[in-house]
C-alpha cells in the first residue's frame, strides 16, 4: 500500500539558459554538464549559482553517448564515439577551462605528461583509456573514486590514483605510491612549489561475466552492480592477503536452479524466437541448436528469481575474477550479494518490448559519527527499477528488501537520495519515501528497538508526495538539493499524423505474414485465443524496427532544462507535522497519522545525519584556516542543530501519544523517554477530562508502569502521586502494592493510599503483601499499635514469603541489577526495633532468590548503622541458609573477625542492648558449621567474663574451631592478637594446634599453664591413631615433670591417670620397658599386675 499526502517537496524552479538541445545531462560537484545532441562539447553550469551561469565550456575528442562525473577527484568520465570506433576518456582539471585557458594536455593511461607542457603549471587533461572491448557503461564510486566499466560481457576496475610529478625536469619525474582517498578532494590537483598532484587510473581487475551482457552498472565501497535488460546482479569485491586470485584466475560459479517456464503453442507466447539469438527478454545467448529438435518449437523463459546473500551464488550466471595491476599489490575476493531475474510480462501501458530495467544506483550513507573521508560508509542500498514498480534494497548488515515501489504510470528514470525517491513519467516528477534512514539508525545504535529507543521500522510502507507537472520528461539527475529535468514537448505536425495510416497497413501485413507462418507448420492462430490476442498486438513489428531519432523543428518542438529546488528534510518534516494536525483532530488513532509521524521521524534522522556531516567538514575547514566566516557559520549550524532536536523531541512526543492507543502500544515507552518530557508532562497530555468515556491507553500505560518499575532519582509530587495511584486503581489494581513500594512515589498520601488498599482488600481477599503496605503506610501516619497489629496478622513465614513476593517492601532497588544502588525502606528502619528476626529472615529469604547480592545487604546493615549487631546475625542466618561453598568460606572468615575483634576490644562489640538473635548452643544445634565444644575447654573457660557479650563471643569462636568447615591458618594471623596467658586464649590457640595435628605441643602448652586439663585434653584427643601419644608422649612428659616436683599433685594424679590407660592398652613386656630407671617400683607394680591380669584374660 502507498500512502499519498498533499506535501510538496519542491520549493523552487529555474531554467537554465542553454544555446542548443540537451542531449546528454549530468551533474556534480556543484556543477550540470551539459552534451548537445550528436555533439562534441561539453557546457558546465554553477548549480550552487542563481541562474546557473556557465563555468566553461571544453570539446571533446569525440560524441559523447555517456558521460559520468565524480566527486572524488571532480574528474568527468565519457564514452565517446567517432569513425565508428567506441572510445573510453577522463577528464580532468576541466575548471580550470574557466579562466580562458586554452591549453588542454592528452595522455595514456599510466603515462604522466613531461615537458613544457609540465612547466606551464596545472592544465585540462585528457586521459585516454585504450579497452579492448566496447564499452557501454561506466560508474564511479562515491567513496574511492574508483572507476567501472562495463563491457560487453565483462566489468573493469579501475582505481584512481593521486600520482606526484616533480617539476623539476622531465628527468627528474617521479611517480609516488598511491596516497589515502582522502587526499583526493573533489577540487582541482594540488600544487605546492616543487610537487605537483595528478591523477591517474589503474587496470586493477576484470571481471568475466559471460552470460550477461552490461546496460548499466554502478559502484560503491567494494560493492559492484550490474544491470542486463532484466537481471540484475551485485557482488561484493574485497581485498584479501591471500595471493591466489594474482596467480591464476579464481572462477566463481553457482549451481543451475533456475526454473524456466516453458510456453508451447496453446501458451501466450512471449520474447523472441529462438532461431534469432539472444533478445532483450533472454538471459542469454540461445538459438534454436541448444534446444532438441522436438523444442524447436518452444521458447525457454526465465521465470522470477530474488536470491540474496549467500544464496545468490546459486544463481546460473559464472563470474571469473582475473587481477591485472602492475603496481597494485593487492588481492581481491569475490563473493555474491544479491541476484534478481524478471519474467517479461504485459503491464498495464507498457509493452514487453518496454519492460526493461533502468535506473540502477548503488547509494552509500555515513552515519553521525564517521568522519567526512572515512572509507567504508555505514550502510550502502541498491536500486534499480522497472518501469511499473522499483526494488530497494540493502545491502549491509544482511541483504533484505527495504521497499518495492509501485508506480501510478509509466517510469522513464529514477534517482534516489538518502531521504525521497525521485522519479520522472512522461509528464510528471514525483517522490516516494524512502527507508534508508531507518537502516543507518539501527546500524548506528544499538539500542535502536529497546525500551530505550525506536526508530520507525525499516519495513514501513511507502508514501508518495505531491507530484510536480511537466510536459515530455526525458532525463533526471541529481546533485545535493538541485534535481536537473530535461524535457522535450513535440507537438505532432501533420506530416506525422498522416505516417499513422501506413503504419496501420503495415502492421496488417505483418499480421497476416506472422499468421501464415504458424499455418504453414501446422498451427492455426484462429484456434488459440493466446495466438490470436498476441498477433492483434502491435509491438512485434517493433522488435525487428530500429527507430531512427527525430530531428528537430523549430517551429513544432521545444525544449527545457529546469533545475528544481528540493525542500530541506526539516522543511518538508514541519509541513508533514502541520499537514498530521488535520488527522489529530478529526481521528487521533487512525493509522495514516501514525504513518505520516513515522514518516516525519524519518525525515528529521536524515536531517540530523546531513547535519553531523557539514558540522564535520565545517569544523575541519575551520581547524585548518581560522576565519570569522567560518566561526558564524558554526554558530549557525548550532542553532540549525538545536531546532532540529527540538523537533525531534517534539516528533517523539507525538509519536509516544499515537502508539499510546493503537496497537503495538509498547512503542510508547522509548518515543516518550527520547522526548525527554517528564512524568509529570507525560501524565499532563493523557490525562482525560472528567465527561470523557475515554479509558488511558495501553501505550501509556506501560511507560507509566516501566517508569514506576525503575530505581529512578526523581519523585512525583504529591499530586501528580495521588493522580498516579488513581490510574494504576482503576487500570491494574494488581499493582497498587508495586506502585506503592516506586522510589517515585515517596510523596504519595498514606490516608488516599490506605483506603485504596482497604478496598482492594475488601475486593480481592486478604494479601500478605497488601498487609504489608497497609502497615507502611500506618508507619507514615505515625500509627504505631495499627502498625504492629498489621505486622501480627500474619506469621513470620507468610510475612517472608510478602517480601519475596515485593522486595522493594523491605528494600529499595532490590531485584535490580548486582550493581544497583540498594536502600532500606521506612518500613525496614522501623524493623530494626520492632521486628529484628523477621527483618533478618527477610534478607535471608531476599538473598536466597537472587533480589539482593551479600555486599547489598552488608550495604544496607551499614545505612541503618547496626553492622556491629544485625549484620553479624545476618551472616549467622546465612551460614545457616547458604549452599555455596565461597560465601560460606567468606562468612566464616568476617564471623571469625568479627568475633576476635570482640574478644580483644572491650569498646567495639555490639551494643549493650542488642542481644544476639543467636546463641552458641543455637548455632551449635542448627548450623554444621559450628561443632560441639570439646569437654576439656570447660576446665579452661572462665565462669565469668567481663561481659556476656565477650562469653558468646568465646563460645562461638571455640564452636567455629572445633567444626569442620573453618580453615584455622586463615584466621591464625588474626588470632595472633590474643594472648595465650589467660585461659580462654588458652583455648583458642590449643584448638588451631590441635586443628593442625600438633598435639605434642598442645600438651606441653597444657602441662606448662593448666595441668589440671590434660587428662581431660587426652581423654578426647588422643584417640584411635593418635592414641600411641599417651605412651611414647605424655607418659615420658609426665614422668619428668613429676621427678622435677615429687610434691605435685596434679600432675602425680596426672601420672596415675595416664598409668591407668597405658596398662589398659599395652603388653606386660611393653609396659615394663616403658617404666623409668629410676622410677620407684612400689609405684608402678599395681599397674603392672593390672596390665598382666588384662592380658591373661584376652
Amino acid at each position: 500500500m502507498v500512502h499519498v499526502y498533499n506535501c510538496h517537496p519542491f520549493s523552487s524552479q529555474q531554467i537554465v539558459q542553454v544555446e542548443q538541445e540537451p542531449g546528454l545531462v549530468c551533474c556534480g560537484g556543484g556543477a550540470l554538464f551539459v552534451v548537445a545532441k550528436g555533439g562534441c562539447k561539453v557546457d558546465v553550469y554553477n548549480l550552487e549559482k542563481e541562474g546557473c551561469p556557465l563555468i566553461c565550456r571544453f570539446a571533446t575528442m569525440g560524441a559523447v553517448r555517456s558521460f559520468h562525473h565524480s566527486k572524488i577527484g571532480d574528474y568527468l568520465v565519457t564514452i565517446e564515439e567517432k569513425n565508428s570506433a567506441t572510445y573510453l576518456r577522463a577528464y580532468t582539471n576541466w575548471r580550470y577551462q574557466a579562466e580562458e585557458k586554452s591549453r588542454v594536455g592528452v595522455r595514456l593511461l599510466g603515462h604522466l605528461l613531461r615537458g613544457a607542457s609540465m612547466w606551464g603549471g596545472v592544465q585540462m587533461e585528457i586521459i585516454e583509456i585504450p579497452l579492448s572491448d566496447r564499452p557501454v557503461a561506466v560508474a564511479c564510486c562515491a567513496v574511492t573514486g574508483d572507476l567501472l566499466v562495463g563491457c560487453e560481457n565483462s566489468l573493469i576496475l579501475f582505481t584512481l590514483r593521486t600520482q606526484m610529478q616533480q617539476n623539476l625536469h622531465p628527468s627528474q619525474q617521479t611517480l609516488s605510491s598511491s596516497l589515502p582517498k582522502t587526499q583526493q578532494n573533489s577540487g582541482q590537483s594540488q600544487t605546492s612549489n616543487q610537487n605537483l598532484f595528478v591523477l591517474d587510473f589503474e587496470r586493477s581487475v576484470i571481471l568475466h561475466l559471460p552470460k550477461i551482457t552490461p546496460k548499466q552498472v554502478a559502484l560503491c565501497a567494494g560493492f559492484v552492480a550490474v544491470q542486463a535488460e532484466l537481471e540484475v546482479l551485485v557482488l561484493k569485491l574485497e581485498e584479501t592477503s591471500d595471493a591466489e586470485t594474482l596467480e591464476e584466475p579464481s572462477n566463481i560459479s553457482g549451481n543451475t536452479t533456475q526454473h524456466d517456464i516453458i510456453y508451447g503453442s496453446d501458451s501466450q507466447l512471449v520474447g523472441r524466437d529462438p532461431k534469432v539469438g539472444r533478445g532483450p527478454l533472454l538471459g542469454g545467448s540461445r538459438t534454436a541448436a541448444d534446444f532438441p529438435e522436438d523444442q524447436v518449437d518452444f521458447l525457454l523463459i526465465p521465470g522470477h528469481q530474488e536470491l540474496l546473500g549467500d544464496r545468490a551464488k546459486d544463481c546460473d550466471i559464472c563470474v571469473s575474477i582475473e587481477k591485472t595491476g602492475l603496481e597494485d599489490r593487492r588481492h581481491y575476493s569475490l563473493s555474491y550479494a544479491l541476484f534478481r531475474r524478471f519474467s517479461p510480462e504485459y503491464f498495464q501501458g507498457c509493452s514487453v518490448e518496454e519492460t526493461q530495467l533502468h535506473s540502477l544506483q548503488l547509494y552509500p550513507m555515513f552515519s553521525s559519527n564517521q568522519s567526512v573521508s572515512v572509507d567504508e560508509p555505514a550502510c550502502v542500498f541498491c536500486f534499480f527499477s522497472l518501469p511499473t514498480a522499483g526494488y530497494l534494497y540493502s545491502m549491509k548488515g544482511g541483504v533484505e528488501l527495504l521497499s518495492a515501489y509501485l508506480y501510478p504510470e509509466k517510469v522513464l528514470g529514477a534517482v534516489l537520495t538518502d531521504h525521497l525517491l525521485h522519479v520522472i513519467t512522461k509528464s510528471a516528477l514525483q517522490c516516494f519515501t524512502v527507508r534508508c534512514a531507518a537502516v543507518a539508525a539501527r546500524l548506528e545504535d544499538p539500542y535502536i528497538d529497546t525500551t530505550m529507543k525506536a526508530c520507525p521500522p525499516c519495513s514501513l510502507e511507502v508514501c508518495a508526495l505531491r507530484m510536480q507537472l511537466f510536459i515530455g520528461l526525458q532525463s533526471l539527475c541529481i546533485y545535493g538539493h538541485h534535481v536537473v529535468l530535461h524535457s522535450t514537448a513535440d507537438s505532432e505536425t501533420p506530416e506525422q499524423t498522416g505516417r499513422s495510416t501506413p503504419r496501420k497497413g503495415r502492421e496488417l501485413k505483418e499480421h497476416n505474414r506472422l499468421a501464415g507462418i504458424f499455418l504453414a507448420v501446422g498451427i492455426d492462430p484462429a484456434t488459440s485465443p493466446a495466438l490470436e490476442n498476441l498477433l492483434s498486438r502491435p509491438f512485434l513489428s517493433r522488435k525487428w524496427t530500429i527507430s531512427s531519432p527525430k530531428e528537430s523543428s523549430p517551429s513544432g518542438h521545444g525544449w527545457n532544462l529546469y533545475v528544481i529546488d528540493a525542500v530541506s528534510p526539516l522543511a518538508l518534516y514541519q509541513e508533514m507535522d502541520e499537514y498530521s494536525q488535520s488527522y489529530a483532530e478529526t481521528n487521533p488513532q487512525s493509522h495514516s497519522l501514525r504513518h505520516l509521524l513515522s514518516e516525519a521521524h524519518l525525515l528529521l534522522r536524515v536531517a540530523m545525519l546531513q547535519m553531523s556531516t557539514r558540522q564535520r567538514a565545517a569544523e575541519d575547514e575551520h581547524s585548518a584556516s581560522v576565519q570569522t566566516g567560518a566561526r558564524e557559520g558554526l554558530a549557525n549550524m548550532e542553532m540549525e542543530r538545536s531546532e532540529l532536536e527540538e523537533a525531534f523531541r517534539l516528533n517523539c512526543v507525538q509519536l509516544g501519544d499515537c502508539f499510546s492507543s493503537q496497537k503495538d502500544c509498547h512503542l510508547a515507552l522509548p518515543y516518550y523517554r527520547m522526548s525527554g518530557l517528564s512524568v509529570t508532562d507525560v501524565l499532563a497530555r493523557n490525562r482525560t477530562l472528567p465527561s470523557s468515556p475515554r479509558a488511558y491507553g495501553q501505550g501509556f500505560l506501560f511507560y507509566l508502569k516501566h517508569f514506576l518499575l525503575e530505581e529512578t532519582e526523581h519523585s512525583l509530587t504529591q499530586e501528580a502521586a495521588d493522580e498516579v495511584i488513581n490510574i494504576i486503581n482503576q487500570s491494574e489494581p494488581s499493582m497498587l502494592v508495586e506502585v506503592c513500594c516506586s522510589p517515585a512515589m515517596t510523596n504519595i498520601s498514606p490516608d488516599r493510599t490506605l483506603r485504596i488498599l482497604r478496598h482492594l482488600e475488601d475486593t480481592a481477599g486478604v494479601s500478605v503483601p497488601v498487609t504489608i503496605a497497609m502497615a507502611t503506610m500506618m508507619l507514615r501516619l505515625g500509627d504505631l499499635p495499627q502498625f504492629k497489629q498489621l505486622m501480627e496478622r500474619h506469621a513470620e513465614m507468610q510475612l517472608v514469603y510478602g517480601f519475596i513476593e515485593e522486595p522493594r517492601l523491605l528494600l529499595r532497588g532490590a531485584g535490580g541489577s548486582q550493581r544497583a544502588s540498594v536502600h532500606p525502606t521506612a518500613l525496614t528502619r522501623q524493623m530494626v526495633t520492632s521486628h529484628s528476626g523477621l527483618l533478618i529472615a527477610g534478607m535471608v529469604a531476599l538473598y536466597e532468590n537472587n533480589k539482593v547480592q551479600l555486599e547489598q545487604a552488608d550495604d544496607v546493615f551499614k545505612e541503618l548503622g547496626c553492622q556491629s549487631s544485625l549484620q553479624v546475625d545476618f551472616w549467622e542466618a546465612m551460614l545457616m541458609a547458604s549452599s555455596c561453598d565461597a560465601v560460606i568460606e567468606e562468612l566464616l572468615f568476617r564471623l571469625a573477625s568479627v568475633y576476635i575483634d570482640r574478644l580483644t576490644n572491650s569498646d567495639t562489640g555490639s551494643s549493650p542492648e542488642h542481644k544476639p538473635l543467636k546463641s552458641a548452643e543455637d548455632l551449635i544445634n542448627w548450623s554444621t558449621h559450628y561443632g560441639a565444644l570439646h569437654p576439656w575447654l570447660t576446665v579452661l573457660n572462665p565462669a565469668h567474663m567481663t561481659s556476656s557479650q565477650h562469653q558468646v563471643a568465646l563460645h562461638k569462636l571455640q564452636a567455629l574451631l572445633c567444626g569442620s568447615s573453618f580453615s584455622v591458618d586463615s584466621v591464625a594471623p588474626l588470632l595472633e592478637r590474643l594472648s595465650d596467658e589467660t585461659l580462654w586464649g588458652l583455648s583458642l590457640h590449643l584448638l588451631c594446634d590441635t586443628r593442625r595435628g600438633q598435639y605434642g605441643r598442645s600438651m606441653e602448652k597444657l602441662l606448662d599453664k593448666c595441668p589440671q586439663a590434660i587428662i581431660a585434653y587426652a581423654n578426647h584427643q588422643l584417640q584411635d591413631k593418635n592414641m600411641a601419644l599417651w605412651w611414647e608422649k605424655l607418659l615420658p612428659e609426665l614422668c619428668n615433670r613429676t621427678r622435677a616436683s615429687p610434691d605435685n599433685t596434679i600432675l602425680l594424679a596426672a601420672l596415675k591417670e595416664t598409668l591407668v590407660v597405658v596398662a589398659m592398652e599395652m603388653s606386660p613386656a611393653e609396659f615394663l620397658e616403658l617404666i623409668p630407671d629410676d622410677g620407684t617400683a612400689s609405684y608402678f607394680l599395681p599397674h603392672l599386675l593390672t596390665c598382666s591380669q588384662r592380658h591373661l584374660l584376652a
